[in-house]
């Protein structure tokens, strides 16, 4: 078979210039999602909230956030779009200076669902842009992409604690200089995507060293697990970054301030992992880091509950590094599972987990109500054991080209 030199000098290539510019942009997207979550003891308080209204500003977040991602995703695989980056940043960039200005409730809700559309443009054509960069080491090139975003949504929490919860809602508004950074970046990327469309057609073809023989039923019902998964991870993620902070306060009687440095302590964990997934995955195959990412985790989600202030913390480390590792293998698994279609796998599995997130935040939040913020995290700890699912995937196997 003859091969073109210059289509096989490309391909093994990971542009890494592209990959880490990916990645800050996306660690500054996910800075300002991150401060949503990070301002509720905030608004609660401003505006007389409950914990099920607190549910509902991140559910209105989310389902902006997961509802359109599928469907840009979709439309950019027959017709991309290299800018739409920069355009969709703007959206996010209008729905901080509201943020920062909201006067009551209501405007609140708008503002995070103008953030939320800002991310269901950026998360499905930067995952694709990350994925036209990766060459062959895929696992690797999610894992960089997605790793900027958890080290936003870690940093999130404390430039919270730092700059808004000392001055208050309107500080937010500095925040808006991070979006005017991620807009430069998105335009700068968004020539390079132009200019280089043409490896967007190699990535497609690198896909087929994928021999699945694998029926239509048993694509369909492996994506499908797949989810389910996917609703483990991010239910249990949601009782974390929406109420970790709540717990500790009630139970140990933290303050605010040290109970968004908790926070930000297991979204620096949720980063570490992220960057193991991808690797591990690209080495051992990514079956077996997603069983030991949902699966392996639910010993120390059972076991935190139980114990103290120090050993909650240490607990949270772990439960960040194993659960975060899944996402990156779930998702180059999915895209492997249906080659050519990158963008609409990409959409809806962060659209999904944005989706699952925020009906976590909202269901939670409405059970926090009824019964005792402990109480959720008791039934929560029981989430991870749906990983036995992860025993029906197939195994995909790797063939060389003819």
């Amino acid at each position: 078979m003859k091969v073109d030199n210059a289509t096989a000098a490309v391909q093994p290539k990971t542009i890494f210039p592209v990959l880490i510019a990916i990645s800050l942009s996306h660690l500054l997207n996910d800075t300002m999602q991150s401060l949503i979550p990070s301002i509720y003891p905030i608004v609660k308080n401003s505006f007389h909230l409950s914990f099920t209204q607190i549910g509902f500003i991140t559910l209105a977040f989310q389902l902006s956030a997961s509802l359109f991602q599928p469907l840009v995703g979709n439309f950019t695989d027959k017709k991309p779009q290299p800018f739409s980056l920069a355009a969709g940043m703007t959206f996010s960039l209008i729905g901080l200076v509201l943020l920062s200005k909201a006067p009551n409730y209501t405007l609140v809700l708008i503002a995070v669902s103008l953030i939320g559309i800002g991310s269901s443009v950026f998360h499905p054509e930067a995952s694709k842009l990350a994925y036209m960069a990766a060459g062959s080491r895929r696992g690797l090139a999610q894992s960089i992409f997605q790793v900027g975003g958890n080290a936003g949504s870690s940093i999130g929490p404390l430039l919270a604690a730092l700059i808004i919860e000392p001055y208050g809602q309107k500080n937010i508004l500095w925040f808006s200089l991070l979006a005017f950074t991620a807009i430069i970046i998105l335009t700068r990327l968004g020539f390079w995507y132009r200019n280089h469309l043409s490896l967007r057609k190699q990535s497609k073809k690198m896909i087929a060293e994928v021999r699945m023989h694998l029926s239509k039923a048993k694509i369909v019902s492996s994506v499908i697990i797949l989810l389910v998964l996917i609703f483990s991870k991010y239910f249990y993620l949601a009782s974390m970054s929406s109420y970790y902070t709540f717990y500790l306060i009630h139970k140990f009687h933290v303050s605010v301030q040290a109970s968004q440095i908790y926070l930000f302590i297991f979204l620096v964990a949720v980063a570490a992992g992220t960057i193991l997934g991808g690797p591990l995955g690209d080495r051992f195959g990514r079956k077996y880091v997603i069983w030991f990412s949902i699966l392996g985790v639910a010993p120390f989600t059972l076991l935190l509950p139980h114990v103290g202030l120090f050993f909650t913390c240490v607990l949270s480390i772990i439960i960040g590094i194993i659960i975060a590792s899944a996402f990156p293998a779930i998702l180059v698994y999915a895209q492997e599972l249906l080659p050519g279609k990158i963008g609409m796998v990409s959409g809806l599995f962060y659209g999904f987990a944005f989706g699952m997130g925020g009906l976590g935040s909202a269901v939670l939040g409405a059970l926090a109500d009824k019964t005792s913020i402990e109480y959720v995290y008791q039934l929560c700890a029981y989430l991870p054991l749906i990983g036995l699912l992860t025993a029906f995937l197939p195994n995909l196997k790797k063939t060389a080209h003819p």
